[in-house]
């Protein structure tokens, strides 16, 4: 008759352990601390830097920028009825701008204002200086970087807006 079934141990064999420190409550806390003290300082650089590099878009008073709005639609709608083209040819260090009335007549006794806005940071913005060649014509030069830009245009008489375009070019 065979011999009954008779299971092995449940230990598991014996490692030899390294003698070492205990861990104590003072190490954890020492742990703790110097953990969540590098997480702070890493928080607090990466705040810093974020914060004096930022340039971006901002509005100063989001109360006043509201108060324009209605303003801004009445010269949206006034700068429809005037029915003007305007086409603009903008290269690497130039910008030619031509303007007509409804009639097809060139634009005369209006101010052209330029300016190239930087979509993401306005400190790279550049005004741009038109000079009129001739009735309905300007020409502006400058040295621009390459990239993404708005061209803003503004035509004005008397110091009052007529017109206001604003399209995003790339230069190359």
């Amino acid at each position: 008759m065979p011999a009954p079934f008779s299971p092995a141990p449940l230990s598991a064999p014996r490692v030899k352990q390294r003698p070492g420190r205990p861990l104590t409550g003072r190490a954890v806390l020492l742990y703790l601390v110097a953990f969540f003290g590098v997480v702070f300082a890493v928080n607090f650089f990466m705040a810093r830097v974020a914060m004096s590099t930022f340039g971006g878009v901002e509005t100063d008073s989001s109360y006043q920028a509201g108060l324009t709005y209605t303003k801004e639609r009445m010269a949206a709608a006034a700068q429809d009825s005037l029915r003007w083209k305007v086409d603009a040819h903008i290269e690497p260090g130039r910008l030619d701008i031509a303007a007509r009335d409804a009639e097809g007549r060139p634009l005369t006794g209006v101010t052209l204002s330029a300016v190239l806005h930087h979509p993401t940071d306005r400190r790279f913005d550049v005004t741009l200086d038109p000079v009129s060649l001739a009735a309905g014509q300007w020409r502006a030069t400058d040295q621009v970087q390459s990239g993404q830009w708005e061209l803003v245009l503004e035509f004005s008489r008397d110091g009052e807006r007529l017109f206001r375009s604003t399209n995003r070019v790339v230069l190359r």
